[in-house]
């Protein structure tokens, strides 16, 4: 496993207990997101009816890596909004797949195409199905620029779901042409993060290069 890997698995397995793979359900098909309108002033606060968290974090060990305070459980909506994303940046939702966390799965991926993200109908809203440790990070990958494949999407938009932790693997038809490219990228560490700040209750991101995300956390809070 590559240094970065290491790390970031170190990083991840640091924050809260993973529970066992017995206690995680299913995630459920055809979910509709609750219709959720906050504007919250606090790092924390109470509003409408849900707590809107943006306690969320990086690992100075890890600085690409951003996971939530505290573990996300049944019933959150995270919210991921790609404020503005580079060309060739992809922004990757990740949760343990394993009780090591050495399998991880991919549960969401934006692209530079605003409105497709790859893994879910909602473009930004995620209803968490079951207690685990998810994180979030970014990976540039090649751009995609072959004369020969007529086929061929602009950006990748088929990922393996399964594997290592911190890696994202496109397959596809435009795989076939950017072989070598794909290689190397494999290779190369995610973004870091170079600023984060909260407004409010939602924590912004920005990675090397300028790929700007806003995060949150709502939960509907108790009566």
């Amino acid at each position: 496993m590559p240094v970065f890997q290491r790390l970031a698995l170190a990083s991840i397995l640091g924050v809260v207990t993973l529970p066992s793979l017995g206690q995680q359900a299913t995630p459920p098909s055809g979910v509709e997101l609750p219709r959720v309108t906050v504007t919250a002033d606090a790092y924390t606060e109470s509003h409408g009816g849900y707590l809107v968290s943006g306690d969320f974090r990086t690992d100075p060990r890890m600085p690409g890596v951003v996971f939530p305070a505290t573990a996300l459980v049944e019933g959150d909506v995270l919210s991921i909004e790609p404020q503005y994303l580079n060309g060739n940046d992809y922004v990757v939702l990740q949760e343990c797949a394993s009780d090591d966390c050495s399998t991880s799965r991919i549960v969401r991926v934006w692209s530079s195409v605003e409105g497709h993200p790859i893994g879910g109908r909602n473009d930004r809203r995620i209803l968490i199905p079951h207690e685990n440790k998810y994180w979030i990070w970014a990976k540039r990958l090649p751009e995609i620029s072959h004369p020969d494949c007529d086929t061929c999407a602009t950006h990748f938009t088929s990922f393996v779901r399964l594997g290592p932790p911190m890696t994202i693997t496109p397959n596809g038809e435009e795989v076939r042409y950017h072989r070598s490219e794909l290689e190397a990228a494999a290779s190369a560490d995610p973004l870091p993060v170079t600023k984060q700040e909260h407004e409010g209750s939602t924590f912004v991101i920005t990675f090397a290069g300028g790929s700007t995300v806003r995060i949150r956390r709502m939960h509907a809070a108790a009566p």
